[in-house]
């Protein structure tokens, strides 16, 4: 018995929930878009915040300057208190302001509020000769309006100017605000769509459950195709290979069945006869008798010998024939091959009296498991050996690219019967004491390597067996 392959006996590999993995994909996938927003929604309530703040500030500075007078030639502010009550003191935000004259001499207010940078363009979007920029002030950082005044007077001629600044923490507040609400929302948005994608999952995952259910109570035997279940089409391939596969092994196991009563029955036959033979043996007194039951024995026992190690060879070809699905084939010199077995039975032909030869010019490549192809020759140069009468010749070609023939002088096979050769245990001739698994164990073989076979007359009437294996790429 060949050895268990420990990787089918290994544990599964647990791969862990389809749908807790679609859940977790989708919930990363929602976290960064409730991210992205959360980052578009406070820019943008920054923005907002900007414009609306902007126009309170530019008011302001309106208001402010509203007030200006020229008295005896100089510039003078009278700020009134409703210009500064909506900003001076904001739980959120704290406002500064600044009034200079058309010499840019300070008139009223906070000194040293910044100055617009260079090239600060006037705003398109108010009617004033205002402009918006931002700066730092006393370590904060600030919002700034610079609002420019004519002044048309006889004493007074030009432009003052009016600043007006505002801390950032409302504007900051409010983005802030707007960015936490659209988080909140996408976030019970999200968490209420995971919860309907679990939902619509298991809903789709029932009829594969109901699928394992099926599965899961059946007997071991129970080897028909799956129950009709209605599963989603991406899953049918899925029940189909199943099915396909169960109908193989069920396939595989009445052939091991039909094999199992095939080789008790021949091996019945031989060991019935060698039993009578041996009683009939013991039951004569003469030591001649037992001579000839001790030999007969001994013809019997070698060919149940024989039986037993193509049964042998039938179970071998099994387990290599997965190698070669498995990738376990070699590369190898078919001509090196025969020329090898052909040197091994050049005794037996010899004694037989018929004439092994061998034609192959060169190497010829292929891939294959070394012990079949060994058991393979064997049996083709056994069957010609056996069917070759004294004097005949057995060839053994080897042909470029994969060409593998054996040709006898033998009785040959009727076309007729050609197909039937490859079944197990089927004979020609029945007393001429063989298994008939002779070639029914080159046809798996052949199979195994994806290899054709073909039966056809010789050259002087025997039998051709012709075989070509797939070429080396």
């Amino acid at each position: 018995m060949p050895e268990p392959d420990e990787t089918l006996a290994a544990p599964p590999t647990r791969a862990g929930s389809l749908r807790g993995g679609l859940l977790r994909r989708l919930a990363l996938l929602l976290v960064l878009l409730v991210l992205a927003s959360g980052l578009s929604a406070y820019w943008n309530g920054r923005s907002a915040a900007d414009t609306a703040y902007d126009r309170t500030l530019l008011a302001t500075a309106r208001a402010i300057a509203a007030g200006l007078q020229v008295r005896a030639g100089k510039l003078q502010a009278e700020v009134p208190y409703a210009a500064l009550d909506t900003f001076a003191f904001d739980s959120a935000g704290r406002l500064y302001y600044q009034v200079s004259d058309p010499q840019q001499h300070w008139v009223s207010g906070y000194e040293n509020l910044p100055a617009p940078p260079a090239k600060t363009p006037l705003t398109r979007d108010y009617p004033a000769l205002a402009r918006f920029y931002d700066a730092d002030y006393q370590g904060q950082k600030v919002r700034v309006v610079s609002l420019l005044q004519p002044i048309s007077e006889p004493q007074l001629n030009g432009m003052a100017e009016v600043r007006v600044a505002e801390t950032a923490q409302a504007r900051e507040r409010m983005a802030r605000e707007l960015a936490l609400d659209t988080l909140w929302r996408l976030g019970a948005l999200g968490g209420a769509a995971l919860l309907l994608v679990w939902l619509a999952v298991s809903a789709a995952l029932r009829p594969l459950q109901h699928l394992r259910r099926a599965v899961e109570a059946r007997q071991p035997d129970d080897l028909r195709p799956l129950p009709a279940v209605a599963v989603q089409r991406e899953l049918q391939p899925l029940v189909a290979a199943l099915n396909h596969f169960t109908e193989r092994l069920r396939e595989q196991f009445e052939r091991q069945a039909r094999f199992i009563a095939d080789a008790a029955h021949e091996l019945r036959t031989p060991l019935a006869a060698l039993k009578a033979r041996l009683e009939l043996g013991l039951r004569g007194s003469e030591p001649q008798a037992w001579r000839s039951t001790l030999e007969e024995a001994g013809r019997h026992t070698e060919r149940l010998t024989q039986l037993a190690n193509q049964l042998l060879s039938l179970a071998r070809i099994e387990h290599g024939a997965r190698a070669i699905a498995e990738g376990g084939a070699a590369r190898l010199d078919l001509s090196q091959l025969a020329r090898e077995l052909g040197l091994a039975l050049a005794p037996l032909a010899h004694q037989r009296g018929v004439a092994l030869a061998l034609e192959a010019e060169r190497p010829v490549w292929i891939h294959g498991e070394p012990t079949l192809l060994n058991e393979l020759l064997s049996n083709l140069l056994d069957n010609a050996l056996a069917h070759t009468p004294a004097g005949g010749n057995v060839v053994l070609r080897v042909l470029p690219p994969a060409r593998l023939e054996v040709e006898d002088d033998g009785p040959g096979i009727p076309p007729e019967e050609r197909d039937k050769v490859f079944q197990r245990f089927y004979r020609r001739q029945p007393q001429s004491g063989g298994a008939g698994l002779g070639l029914a164990i080159v046809g798996e073989i052949c199979r195994a390597h994806q290899a054709s076979i073909s039966l056809d007359q010789g050259a002087a009437g025997g039998l051709l067996i012709r075989i070509e294996f797939p070429p080396l790429l």
